[in-house]
Parts: C-alpha cells; sequence; structure tokens
C-alpha cells in the first residue's frame, strides 16, 4: 500500500474545514481519508484535536428496532 501525498505534512486550516465539512454530512471516515489525500488514522487523530465527531448523526445503533 502506498503513502497518501500528505503524508507526514502539517494539516491547512482548510483541510481541517473540510474535514469538518464531511463529518457533519455523515461522510464515512475513510471517504474522508482518500478525500483529503491522509490515512484514516490521521483523519481520526485530527478530528480528536479538533473536538469533530465522525459518529454518523442520523443512523440509529446497530440497527436496532423498536418493540411494539
Amino acid at each position: 500500500m502506498t503513502e497518501p501525498s500528505k503524508h507526514g505534512k502539517k494539516w491547512t486550516t482548510g483541510e481541517v474545514q473540510k474535514l469538518e465539512e464531511l463529518a457533519k454530512g455523515n461522510t464515512p471516515t475513510r471517504v474522508i481519508a482518500l478525500k483529503l489525500h491522509r490515512t484514516p488514522s490521521a483523519v481520526e487523530s485530527k478530528a480528536g484535536e479538533k473536538n469533530i465527531s465522525l459518529k454518523p448523526t442520523n443512523r440509529s445503533s446497530y440497527n436496532r428496532q423498536k418493540k411494539s
């Protein structure tokens, strides 16, 4: 597997803003990583550092159904 083109480089303000925008849109971490040319672990690390939630906001946990 080859390293992303931005491996080891500092994040720009624009990249952090794009990360926030994609996270708010419920974009999966791997897709965010591809779009930003970063590794998924780099995306998770930066999101944690900037207090950006990568958890989907419009899905219920484990696909649970309500009991009637």
